[in-house]
């Protein structure tokens, strides 16, 4: 289970607890504006009681730099950066580089489900989550490690309404309070940012109040 510290992946992980025995999670140090994320991650495998919980440096991927992610001078409101029409906020190549990492991994123990929060229907304009790209990255770890690797999306077609309302049916939505969405990296959220507007929408749309906000 890939563990940002984010709404989502906070959703999947009650999900990954729900169906299956035994839940390993990863969480990825590269170089982002906001170590919170890192600390949202490991509060959210402890509450969950995971097998065992998983932190991989990855300082190449701030090496390259090129986004607003991990350049703490950019503007991470940007809607574009200027090369291109991609979000300021996009990683060029990290979910790549993550589920390649992670497919590794689960070679290593043996496991063959890997689950990810990435969600095409609230696109924010990044191309490695789209559906066609997880479905490619898995055919390449399959071909890659002889081993069949299969990449779970359960919120790949919710929107920010349905996926708090999938948590509300899990019986976990206080998780939430344990998340972190906002892009200045704030405590309680600056609310003003492209991922705390969305993640407002989707609360409002619910019709539930934020537990991060309670």
């Amino acid at each position: 289970m890939l563990l940002s510290g984010g709404q989502d992946s906070a959703t999947c992980l009650a999900l990954a607890t729900r169906q299956y025995k035994e839940v390993y999670t990863m969480s990825f140090d590269y170089g982002q504006r906001h170590i919170i994320e890192l600390v949202c991650s490991k509060k959210l495998a402890e509450i969950a009681q995971v097998k065992e919980h998983f932190v991989i440096p990855v300082s190449s991927l701030r090496r390259l730099g090129d986004s607003a992610l991990l350049e703490m001078q950019s503007d991470i409101s940007a809607s574009h950066r200027s090369k291109d029409k991609l979000p300021a906020s996009f990683v060029p190549g990290r979910n790549l580089v993550f589920l390649s990492l992670a497919s590794a991994k689960a070679y290593q123990l043996r496991v063959y489900d890997i689950m990810t929060g990435v969600c095409q229907t609230d696109f924010s304009g990044y191309p490695d989550c789209r559906d066609t790209s997880i479905k490619a990255i898995q055919t390449a770890a399959f071909l890659c490690l002889d081993y069949p690797i299969y990449i779970h999306t359960p919120l790949m077609w919710k929107t920010k309404t349905e996926t708090v309302f999938l948590m509300k049916r899990l019986g976990k939505l206080e998780w939430y309070k344990h998340t972190h969405t906002c892009y200045e990296g704030r405590r309680p959220p600056c609310g003003k940012c492209p991922a705390c507007k969305l993640r407002t929408k989707g609360f409002e749309g619910a019709g539930e109040i934020d537990p991060l906000l309670s």
